[in-house]
């Protein structure tokens, strides 16, 4: 069915939308009545899923750590808007690093960083003018950031991810205040253990470069319970469905947790960190011998 004039006007832009969750993300959102204008680093992934997406998804080609590249993918979705607000920006765009803190690389330390941190800052920059409302009638648009329950809680061999993680809360509750200066919301979707294509890749994940370490043996045991967990989690589509409610629903939350097993997590979160870290360190093998 066609869209309305009106409604092809609602425009959200989200960026990482390759695979996983941006992809879901973008999906449920366009089935809503949605414009997607959605990022890429790759040429043939634009064209992909210009073919799979169809006409109401628009693709941009940037990486959020490129400022340039970013800012000309703004003006582009500007002179699209037409005059009109953009209805809202999803920070979807992360990658994850793991390994021991202590023997980690700092180049990777500090690409993780760059991409789940920086990149968000930059890509909010160069989005944020077109979320506000053009006259003093109209409504401003939200900013949605994708952070993670390794926002909230820090896991062996994910410092790095959970670093990042923890700054992205932080930075979001920050501009959510200040932005409220423009009527702007900053909204959080946090999610837990979502089955995608991500899970194959963190198998494939060499640890080789750890073994003369005294973490290999627990990194093993670590990445095989992560892949096993992350495949069983909830679908990408449970964290579309919770990005749109933070878009539209008139007073959202500030932070949504989409997590497949709401009450363990409640459960775990009331127990002393001490505790905690000894049932985790007694499982992975990570105790004083």
């Amino acid at each position: 069915m066609a869209l309305t004039k009106r409604e092809i006007m609602n425009s959200i832009v989200v960026t990482g939308v390759s695979t996983g969750i941006g992809k879901s993300v973008a999906e449920l959102l366009i089935q809503k009545g949605f414009r997607v204008f959605g990022s890429v680093r790759k040429p043939a992934d634009a064209d992909r899923l210009s073919a799979e997406l169809g006409k109401n998804f628009v693709p941009l080609l940037f990486d959020v750590t490129d400022e340039a590249a970013v800012r000309a993918a703004a003006e582009e979705v500007r002179k699209a808007l037409n005059g009109e607000t953009l209805f809202g920006l999803v920070n979807n765009a992360g990658v994850a690093v793991g390994g021991p803190a202590l023997h980690l690389p700092i180049a990777d330390f500090r690409r993780q960083l760059e991409i789940n941190v920086v990149g968000q800052l930059i890509v909010s920059q160069a989005f944020a003018p077109l979320l506000r409302a053009q006259n003093a009638q109209g409504k401003a648009g939200r900013i949605v950031n994708i952070t993670s329950v390794s926002g909230k809680e820090g896991s062996p061999f994910l410092g790095a991810y959970s670093a990042s993680k923890f700054a992205l809360e932080g930075l979001s509750e920050s501009m959510r205040r200040e932005l409220m200066r423009y009527g702007i919301d900053v909204i959080i979707v946090a999610p837990g253990p979502i089955a995608t294509p991500i899970w194959d890749k963190a198998e494939e994940l060499d640890i080789e470069f750890y073994r003369d370490t005294d973490f290999y043996e627990a990194g093993k045991k670590f990445q095989k319970y992560s892949v096993a967990k992350g495949r069983s989690g909830l679908p990408p589509e449970a964290v579309g469905k919770a990005v749109y409610a933070a878009l539209t629903k008139p007073h959202p939350r500030a932070r949504y947790a989409v997590n497949p097993r709401p009450l363990a997590h409640w459960i775990a979160s009331l127990l002393p960190k001490r505790v905690v870290d000894q049932a985790i360190a007694k499982a992975l093998g990570l105790l004083p011998k």
